[in-house]
C-alpha cells in the first residue's frame, strides 16, 4: 500500500491573475516562492522515498523546494491540461471572446471540444495512468506527486470514488497537500 502527498505547485503570476494556464510554463512567482518555503517546513518530517513532478517549470520549482535533498522524477503525464485557445487568458476574457464555447465547457466539458486543447476524457486517462504507475512502483513507499490543480481534482476523484461531474467542486489551493493512502 501506498502512501502519496498530493501537491499542488504554488503561486504563479498566471494564478494570481486568474488566467487559464495549462501547457502555459510560467515560472513561480516571489509569494509562490515564499509559499514552497512554508510548505517545506510542513512536510520536512515526512519520510519520502521519490519524489514525482509534472514536467512544467511551476511544479518542478515548487518540488526543487519541498524536496531540494531528492531526485525528481518529471513525468508529462501530471502535467495540467492543455487549454488549447483559453490558454493564458482570463475567466472574462473567455467568455467574452468565446461565449458559447465557454459556457457550454463550463456545463459539459466532457463533451466539448475547445480548439487546440486536449480532451477531457484524455487528460483523464493520462493522469490515472500516472497514478496507477506511482502506485505500482511504490508499494509500501510514501512518495511526493506535485502537480496542478487539473490532475489533483481528477486524482481526488478517483481516490473518494466520486464521479467527474464532482470535478468543478474541487479546488486546491495554490501549495496545498493531500495525503492518501492507497489511491
Amino acid at each position: 500500500m501506498a502512501k502519496l502527498l498530493l501537491i499542488r505547485h504554488a503561486q504563479t503570476d498566471y494564478n494570481l491573475k486568474k488566467l487559464y494556464c495549462g501547457f502555459s510554463n510560467p515560472p513561480l512567482n516571489d509569494f509562490g516562492i515564499a509559499e514552497a518555503n512554508n510548505l517545506a517546513k510542513q512536510l520536512k518530517d515526512f519520510n519520502v522515498a521519490f519524489v514525482y513532478s509534472s514536467t512544467l517549470l511551476r511544479a518542478i520549482q515548487t518540488a526543487k523546494i519541498l524536496f531540494p535533498n531528492h531526485k525528481i522524477k518529471k513525468l508529462a503525464d501530471l502535467r495540467e491540461i492543455n487549454f488549447g485557445i483559453f490558454e493564458g487568458l482570463s475567466y472574462e476574457q473567455i467568455s467574452k471572446k468565446y461565449p458559447k464555447l465557454y459556457q457550454d465547457f463550463i456545463n459539459e466539458p466532457f463533451n466539448v471540444s475547445i480548439p487546440k486543447a486536449e480532451r477531457f476524457l484524455q487528460f483523464k486517462k493520462r493522469v490515472i495512468n500516472a497514478l496507477d504507475t506511482i502506485v505500482s512502483l511504490n508499494k509500501n513507499k510514501t512518495v511526493a506527486v506535485v502537480t496542478h490543480s487539473g490532475p489533483i481534482k481528477i486524482i481526488l476523484c478517483k481516490a473518494f470514488g466520486y464521479k467527474l461531474e464532482k470535478f468543478w467542486e474541487i479546488n486546491p489551493n495554490n501549495a496545498a497537500f493531500y495525503i492518501l493512502d492507497n489511491p
